[in-house]
């Protein structure tokens, strides 16, 4: 595990508890509500692999409507507080590292990942859309889902790496302070990446996010 990575786990350990606060801000609440029903539709019947499920806030809306949700994590606090809020008969929960899904959890038919994304590193991009590929069916449907830069609403890039990374420097409500790689990818990047992994890729955004879409093919 690298450092940013193993920076990151801490951080959304520590975070856990206080995880959902970013969802009350007063100005994203519209953006919210739209998702919201925008995106279940999307799993349908469908099995689906949420990959960094976190608190489960997105699990939610997707679990009732979807045949069954894996939801992997990679810190066990936020997994506590996801079992809270969905239909046990509707999701599993695997402790896991986003970067190497066991092989063991199967084949799904559709994948999500919400506000995850910004946090890989730009050398592994790539790697990562491959290996969530690796548990998909041809077919599958796939969404992104993650933050805009909005001036005065989002947090401040703090510093810029070699590769190109942004950081923002973040502090918790117990007074801790955590440096976290956070990335704005644009529709033209995602296009590129998912090249040879996924077809018809659709760029849809609101105000204060974005979602990038695409159809999984066989890698």
């Amino acid at each position: 595990m690298s450092d940013e990575e193993s920076a990151m786990q801490s951080y959304y350990a520590a975070r856990a508890s206080e995880y959902d606060r970013i969802y009350s801000k007063p100005e994203r609440q519209t953006d919210l509500r739209a998702i919201e029903r925008w995106l279940p539709p999307r799993f349908a019947d469908k099995r689906v692999i949420e990959v960094a499920s976190g608190t489960g806030y997105w699990t939610q809306f997707i679990a009732p409507i979807a045949a069954h949700v894996l939801a992997l994590d990679s810190a066990i606090e936020t997994i506590t507080v996801a079992k809270t809020r969905v239909p046990k008969r509707r999701v599993s929960f695997l402790v896991g590292d986003a970067y190497s899904i066991p092989q063991h959890v199967g084949q799904f038919e559709a994948a999500f990942t919400g506000f995850w994304f910004s946090h890989v590193p730009k050398s592994k991009r790539r790697d990562f859309l491959w290996g969530l590929s690796a548990r998909l069916e041809p077919g599958a449907n796939v969404v992104l889902l993650d933050n805009r830069y909005v001036e005065g609403s989002s947090s401040s890039v703090t510093s810029r790496d070699a590769d190109g990374n942004t950081f923002q420097t973040r502090k918790l409500g117990d007074g801790s302070t955590h440096t976290i790689l956070k990335n704005f990818p644009t529709e033209t990047e995602l296009r590129e990446l998912v090249g040879g992994l996924g077809e018809r890729p659709i760029w849809t955004t609101w105000q204060y996010y974005w979602a990038f879409e695409y159809v999984a093919t066989k890698p």
